[in-house]
């Protein structure tokens, strides 16, 4: 194993740190549908996620090349700048999980390597090429190609099994859904855990242990494949609420549907290279399927808030990362004073997030605080939107008898 100095050694606990937290934040791309749609228990769904998130960490290290060499100058890089992205990205992570919102882990990762590099070597260290074809354009491009993948295959779904027994049918959707959230687990490991990969591999190259365009060491490759895999099973229960309750309510054939086009999306973009968002790829296909079922409709308050999570991430987690690499270039107190920061605003985040626990227990209820009232844009999809066939509308359901349709009671002469 390579020479460690103290510095490279807590760059890479708190890399590992942020894989884990990685893991709780994005559980829910894989299993929010299943479980909200009971094809699988909470506690079964989690452990068969962070098993299949593990394998995946070995399938590929084309996104760790993606961070590792491509997104910022190998050359301006010290151990430290790797830290201040970190801890960017952690807080950020941490953030959005206790408030129950999806944003991307991924983006926040490259929001603060990108906002710790400029801080440290300028503008010119990081390479606005890959960042542009393989951070930005995908992040655009994942969420729209899912949605709609989605909303089609939802679509196609309902038409071919018109003809088919209901209950043997629902049985056949829900095995294929558990299988296609096995698949986006597998994917999310090849994806996510190659990041903290590429990262902790920098890091060794910043601090001289490893020689410039190295591949990330077995070790690492292990290492980060653990500790997304314990992030997973411990459950992003929050996340999985909003994500399989809050957006839309999902029906097996809609949650298979969802998971087989982000799975499709996620892998193909692994092979690519492309450092592609998990979390924008299943929330797109998790959208289109709810538009794509007759009746269905998606909570556009709901998504809206989403939408602004995801765009403040990048320079959210840079801005946090420039300041943390600011106060490290004071020297060690200054790294040290950054880590008890990082520390105790995790501790005051856990806490917090202890007034109102969600977990495998409650993850379903509607009363959380990922399920909203629809919106003006949902009701009015809804109004236009044919129910399905043999439904009875809440409307006319409540609607009461007038008083005058009784017949007249008879009278004693």
């Amino acid at each position: 194993m390579e020479s460690f100095s103290l510095i490279l050694a807590i760059v890479v606990v708190t890399a590992l740190a942020f894989d884990f937290t990685n893991g709780f934040h994005d559980t829910a791309n894989a299993m929010a549908t299943t479980i909200s749609t009971g094809a699988l228990k909470p506690k079964v769904a989690v452990a068969m996620s962070a098993v299949l998130n593990l394998v995946g960490a070995f399938l590929s290290v084309e996104v760790a090349n993606t961070i590792s060499k491509g997104l910022v100058d190998e050359a301006g890089i010290r151990p430290e700048v790797i830290f201040a992205a970190l801890v960017g990205a952690i807080l950020w992570n941490l953030l959005t999980w206790l408030v129950g919102l999806p944003s991307s882990s991924s983006h926040a990762l490259m929001g603060g390597l990108i906002g710790a590099t400029v801080a440290s070597a300028g503008f010119g260290a990081v390479h606005g090429d890959v960042l542009v074809t393989k951070v930005l354009i995908p992040a655009i491009a994942a969420p729209l190609v899912a949605g709609l993948a989605a909303m089609l295959a939802t679509r196609l779904t309902y038409r071919m099994g018109k003809k088919a027994n209901g209950k043997a049918a629902e049985k056949g959707y829900r095995a294929g859904q558990i299988a296609s959230a096995g698949l986006v687990s597998l994917a999310h490991g090849t994806n996510d855990a190659q990041k903290t990969m590429g990262i902790i591999t920098l890091a060794l190259v910043a601090g001289g242990t490893l020689a410039p365009d190295s591949d990330p060491p077995m070790w690492v490759i292990l290492s980060a494949g653990i500790a997304i895999a314990l992030g997973t099973y411990l459950g992003g229960w929050r996340i999985i609420r909003t994500m399989g309750k809050g957006l839309t309510d999902l029906q097996p054939q809609q949650g298979f549907a969802a998971q087989t086009s982000a799975a499709t999306v996620i892998l193909a973009s692994s092979h690519l290279g492309f450092s592609l968002s998990t979390t924008h790829s299943v929330s797109g296909s998790v959208m289109g399927a709810g538009l794509g079922r007759k009746g269905g409709v998606v909570r556009w308050s709901t998504a809206t808030r989403m939408f602004v999570a995801w765009g403040l991430t990048l320079p959210a987690a840079a801005l946090v990362a420039a300041l943390a690499e600011w106060v490290c270039g004071f020297g060690s107190w200054g790294t040290a004073v950054v880590a008890v920061f990082l520390v105790s605003s995790s501790a005051a985040i856990w806490k917090i997030s202890r007034r109102e626990v969600v977990d495998h227990t409650n993850v379903n209820d509607h009363d959380g605080p990922g399920e909203e009232p629809s919106g003006v844009v949902t009701q009015a999809m809804a109004a236009v939107s044919p129910p399905p066939a043999g439904a009875v509308t809440e409307e006319f359901a409540t609607i009461p008898a007038p008083a005058d349709t009784a017949p007249p009671a008879k009278t004693t002469v």
